[in-house]
């Protein structure tokens, strides 16, 4: 690992560190594996992460490389793993049905295999504090070789001798340096890290949409699933939105009680889709994506953009209390809040222009839910202004003509029901 000095006290990027060592190194003639990365923060999980599923091991295998030979495809990927790194060479040891007539089992040739190459422990002795363990094995140049093994001896129960490569079939294979199980099944991770301006979030929906179903057809019984970084943020926006609709019922039921009305806290609540829209517009000025923090910004952004539509909304009905008409209330009130609600405006948003404006590595975690809420109320209040006064005089429009229809619909049936009783 390398540890750089602050940004303040350097001209090099993290980024372009790594970039400019990744081009240096090149290709690595023999090596599995090679990653180039950079944390600003605590280490993470690659943005790339799919988990694989699949009883039999050598179609995770195959599967596991298809995904990464997919994974290649999209510009801007790099860093790709198939999810399988083989460990160091082993042999592999099978009793044949002589070795086993002759009384012989697998944990026996294990244990006799053991003893002769690492040792078994002959005698242990107390020095003092410490515990001495004599290990006997057979000498330095009767294990050297493979040839060794095949001319080991083995004892049978009934005190024979019977060399290994009678008693067992040997095979060379690899280790697994991990075999990770998930309810039972193996799994695998095929991972991979992408370049700055390439959008992880994209690549994953077109491999989920497009490229994996069809690796789930051509291998029936084959599983696959997001894991690390897209899994925690796909179960934290799942929390996250169904916190956001109860907050959003909580406010309606809270203002619907001193307002007296169920319609008024919808008109008030009409600004919280245009703060959205600001946050969104935000992004995309400044160049960031959307991330979780973002969203977060989102719900507080909810709760702050309501407070100049409800300003406006009580003026508005003191006007009306007073005895004003419609028309003339909605002018008076907009004109009276159009200082209060501009200035809280404007002094939240320069609240947070340092904090969106501010280079440093420690601030880009919060950046993007200071430029939720900064954005957000921006442009929120600017449709306040406009919309919540038109949406108002609409709605009481349409309370007056619903009155009067039901008044013609009473003076209907009143007239209906005194011919009935004058016939009558």
């Amino acid at each position: 690992a390398v540890f750089l000095a602050p940004p303040d006290q350097r001209k090099v990027k993290a980024a372009e560190l790594a970039q400019k060592w990744r081009e240096r190194v090149g290709d690595v003639i023999g090596a599995e594996t090679l990653t180039f990365k950079f944390a600003a923060g605590p280490a993470s999980d690659a943005p790339i992460n799919f988990q694989l599923s699949h009883a039999n091991l050598d179609v995770l295998d195959e599967a596991g490389r298809k995904v990464a030979a997919s994974l290649r495809t999209y510009e801007g990927v790099k860093d790709i793993d198939d999810g399988f790194t083989w460990g160091k060479q082993q042999l592999d040891f099978r009793l044949t049905s002589e070795g086993r007539s002759l009384g012989i089992t697998e944990t026996e040739l294990a244990s006799q295999v053991r003893h002769a190459f690492f040792g078994a422990e002959a005698v242990r002795q107390q020095r003092g504090r410490d515990e001495l363990r004599v290990y006997v094995r057979l000498p330095e140049a009767e294990r050297r070789s493979l040839q060794n093994v095949e001319q080991l001896l083995l004892r049978t129960p009934s005190g024979g001798e019977i060399p290994l490569a009678v008693a067992a079939e040997i095979d060379r294979g690899r280790a697994y340096t991990s075999i990770g199980r998930k309810e039972g099944r193996r799994v695998i991770n095929v991972t991979a890290d992408v370049e700055g301006s390439t959008n992880a979030d994209e690549i994953v929906q077109d491999m989920i949409k497009n490229r994996l179903p069809e690796l789930a057809a051509d291998y029936p019984g084959l599983t696959y699933e997001l894991s690390g970084q897209q899994k925690d943020r796909k179960e934290s926006m799942q929390y996250l939105g169904i916190g956001f609709l109860i907050a959003l019922i909580a406010m309606y039921a809270l203002m619907a009680v001193p307002f007296r009305s169920y319609s008024q806290p919808a008109i008030i609540m009409t600004a919280i889709p245009f703060g959205m829209i600001g946050a969104v517009g935000g992004h995309l000025l400044l160049g960031f994506d959307m991330s979780l923090m973002s969203m977060m910004g989102v719900v507080a952004l909810s709760g702050v953009v309501v407070n100049d539509s409800i300003v406006m909304i009580s003026a508005i009905n003191e006007y009306r209390a007073s005895g004003m008409t419609m028309l003339d209330a909605v002018v008076a009130g907009g004109t009276r809040r159009f200082r209060p609600i501009l200035l809280t405006t404007l002094t939240t948003f320069f609240g947070l222009a340092p904090m969106i404006l501010e280079t440093s590595v420690q601030a880009q975690f919060l950046v993007p839910m200071a430029l939720s809420l900064g954005f957000g109320v921006l442009f929120a209040t600017l449709i306040t202004l406009q919309l919540v006064p038109a949406v108002y005089m609409i709605l009481q429009d349409i309370h007056r003509v619903t009155a009067k229809a039901g008044r013609s619909v009473a003076k209907l049936f009143g007239a209906a029901e005194r011919d009935a009783e004058a016939s009558s």
